[in-house]
């Protein structure tokens, strides 16, 4: 855990930050950025996660060392006395959680400790139907949490519509990126890894390998565009997760792709991989914000994208980007096609993505989001 010296912004001091999962994806980037750059803007800011990965190594190279408390089985006593005692003895002022199982202990602890929460919604899996006790955990966190947050517009309107959450007492507040750090490279790289020539076209993928992300669709577009553009390589980026992964493998055997559609895995930095594409799909069915789509945009790329959720809030269609409906195939590869049959189209697309999201979606107006919050409570 790490100090800072200057403290500041209306008696605020120390922030707690708390999230279920150890490993990559858009929500876990954000409670690290937030936890650093929170640090950076003169706060304490004391992180506390559930065991090793990505998180862990992540925080330690930004150099926060968390508190790691491992959790094993149902709702964890253990867990919730720990972090009691970690916020009376560090007398912190705002605990901050991410995800629903963290909202849910922070909810319990900041009630018992008489400390203000806020909680972070990002996407749809904190809302699941199927999730156990969902309800009477969110009954439980609307005692002990001061302040709700949700990443989109469209997320908060689910969660309301499913009556979960108080509106009057949430707040939108984008995901941000360090924008200057994405643009186009020179590097070979991942052509040399896949062994295709200096001139294929890569589409990329950005994202864990999850039913959501509905990567058979892409795979499915695949089908109907490479027969007309043979030097067209998709490039999926992400964890992989049996038994998706197996069957995503299947499909693409099945349809004569082996060749065109590459699963690499988790690729540690997102601004090299997205900076050697020529185009950025995302087919999600769902998408409570889509870090991976504003991180195309800053690095340049033309973008396509599904009418998920999120997306909507972050791209005009035929402005800066290009949209189709969630689960349609042949929507998707006509525009893709449509997309390289037209260059000066995807410039254009491009270029206004870049723009906008260095104007709407840098990291500092998320921090700035956050930190309106913690100076009202």
């Amino acid at each position: 855990m790490t100090e800072s010296v200057n403290r500041h912004c209306n008696g605020v001091k120390t922030i707690l930050h708390l999230i279920d999962t150890t490993g990559p994806g858009g929500a876990e980037t954000v409670f690290i950025q937030l936890a650093d750059l929170l640090r950076q803007r003169g706060y304490r800011s004391l992180v506390v996660i559930h065991g090793p990965g990505w998180v862990h190594d992540e925080l330690q190279r930004r150099g926060l060392a968390p508190l790691v408390v491992a959790v094993t089985g149902g709702f964890a006593v253990g867990l919730l006395w720990q972090l009691l005692r970690l916020v009376r003895r560090e007398k912190v002022d705002v605990i901050q959680s991410h995800l629903l199982g963290s909202n849910v202990y922070a909810a319990m602890v900041g009630l018992l400790a008489r400390v203000p929460v806020v909680a972070t919604y990002h996407g749809m899996v904190d809302i699941n139907p199927r999730e156990r006790f969902r309800r009477i955990k969110h009954r439980a966190m609307k005692w002990g949490i001061r302040r709700y947050v949700t990443v989109s517009r469209r997320l908060l309107d689910s969660v309301c519509a499913q009556n979960l959450l108080d509106p009057d007492k949430t707040t939108v507040v984008y995901n941000g990126i360090e924008t200057e750090k994405y643009r186009p490279n020179q590097s070979s790289r991942l052509r040399r890894q896949l062994q295709v020539a200096d001139d294929a076209l890569l589409v990329g993928s950005l994202g864990n390998i999850r039913s959501a992300k509905a990567y058979d669709v892409l795979i499915e577009a695949a089908a109907r565009v490479v027969p007309d553009y043979p030097n067209l390589h998709f490039i999926v980026a992400g964890h992989q997760k049996e038994p998706l992964m197996s069957e995503l493998n299947r499909q693409v055997v099945e349809l004569g792709l082996a060749d065109h559609i590459h699963f690499i895995g988790f690729y540690e930095d997102s601004a090299d991989f997205l900076g050697q594409l020529d185009y950025f799909v995302l087919c999600s069915s769902s998408e409570g914000f889509s870090i991976s789509t504003i991180e195309a945009m800053a690095t340049g790329l033309p973008v396509l994208v599904t009418r998920c959720g999120g997306p909507e809030e972050i791209v005009s269609h035929g402005e800066n980007g290009w949209m189709v409906p969630p689960g349609d195939p042949a929507a998707l590869a006509q525009a893709l096609a449509q997309l390289i049959a037209d260059a000066g189209l995807s410039h254009k697309l491009g270029a206004a993505g870049l723009a906008h999201v260095r104007n709407t979606f840098d990291v500092q107006a998320m921090l700035n989001g956050y930190e309106a919050i913690y100076t009202r409570l």
